[in-house]
């Protein structure tokens, strides 16, 4: 696996001898500005390795398992981080805007790539890099410096919040979309809260549209050992909490529902409204387009929820939406679920761990 430098006038005639000598799958490992003291001009240059033997390397280890857990997961990490030559051109040609900054700075235009890669917005990395005056320094800052700016950036949109930190009785409500998981979430929250924190938990049930999920709900309350009730109208859900008053936890399950199916919204709000002291966390699949992402929590805003729990994170490796999503519409994050298993798989989001997601 040889390494090979590029030198050009340009970014984009570097690439080109990339192209040309070992073809658009090549991977990029660095660019970077170097001044010609001969001529006092710039030079571009671009060092990048083939792209196949990488992947080839991975799949002989694979198979012949002749190396250690660390050095292959080194390997699959490096080639998920990289770039080739086609993705690289890509990027370029959809950031025009970015290109003088980049012809600067051209280390920025791995970092910007990983953040696209990442599934965070064009728009978004675009403020990171510029928030962080990579361009500002005449290229003089090294990839290292980039990224720590970068990340620096990044920390400051994130909030994060926990919603059961409270000496008072909390009573909170899980809403979202059909299928991105809440009867799992709150039995994974029951556990937590209940068998770590030593909290007195109770579940109530007001999903009267799935037949299965009460069953569901009654059977993770059976193995805990704490009440379930069910309450599908005012009278019910009265009933169901003056029943739970020696609790320091409710968890009510709500019915996953269309979030263009307003109607229905009206009927919760409703429900859990009014002189409930209720509040509500808005579930959200990670594998949601950016823009289906902000539908549903702009028609889920009615409920006024209070905080953000990212879920299915174990099944995308484009986790940015998270980031996309809290610069759209700002709010914390509670919690992200990072599989399906009760309860283990579930944190409580911290700034760092929400960009150990990311990258």
């Amino acid at each position: 696996m040889k390494v090979k430098k590029y030198q050009a006038g340009s970014i984009s005639e570097a690439m080109k001898l990339v192209g040309k000598d070992i073809g658009p799958e090549a991977l990029i490992l660095s660019t970077k500005k170097i001044d010609d003291p001969s001529t006092n001009k710039n030079i571009f240059e671009i060092t990048a390795i083939p792209g196949p033997p990488l992947d080839g390397l991975i799949k002989e280890q694979n198979e012949l398992q002749t190396t250690d857990d660390s050095t292959l997961e080194y390997l699959k990490t490096l080639r998920s981080e990289l770039m080739n030559i086609k993705e690289m051109m890509f990027m370029l040609s959809q950031s025009s805007s970015l290109m003088d900054g980049f012809c600067s700075t051209p280390g920025a235009i791995n970092i910007y790539g990983k953040l696209v890669k990442s599934g965070i917005s064009e728009k978004h990395a675009k403020k990171f890099l510029e928030k962080g005056g990579i361009f500002n320094e005449n290229g003089k800052l090294t990839i290292k410096e980039i990224r720590t700016r970068v990340l620096k950036e990044m920390l400051k949109v994130i909030e994060v919040t926990d919603p059961f930190k409270s000496k008072n009785q909390i009573v909170a409500a899980f809403i979202g979309p059909t299928g991105v998981g809440k009867t799992t979430t709150v039995a994974k929250l029951a556990a937590n809260l209940y068998l770590k924190q030593r909290k007195k938990v109770g579940f109530i049930s007001i999903d009267n549209y799935r037949i299965a999920a009460l069953e569901q709900l009654k059977t993770y309350a059976s193995i805990l050992g704490i009440p379930c009730l069910p309450a599908f109208n005012k009278s019910e859900l009265k009933y169901a909490m003056s029943c739970m008053t020696d609790k320091d936890v409710i968890l009510i399950d709500t019915a996953g529902q269309s979030h263009y199916d307003m109607e229905r919204i009206k009927e919760m709000e409703i429900l859990i409204g009014g002189n409930y002291p209720i509040r509500t966390h808005l579930l959200l699949s990670i594998g949601t387009n950016e823009s289906e992402m902000e539908n549903i929590a702009a028609n889920f805003g009615a409920l006024n929820f209070n905080s953000y729990i990212f879920t299915k994170t174990d099944e995308t490796k484009k986790r940015g939406a998270i980031i996309n999503q809290i610069i759209n519409r700002k709010l914390p994050i509670s919690f992200v679920t990072t599989g399906q298993r009760v309860p283990e798989d579930i944190i409580a989001a911290t700034k760092l761990d929400v960009l150990r997601l990311l990258f």
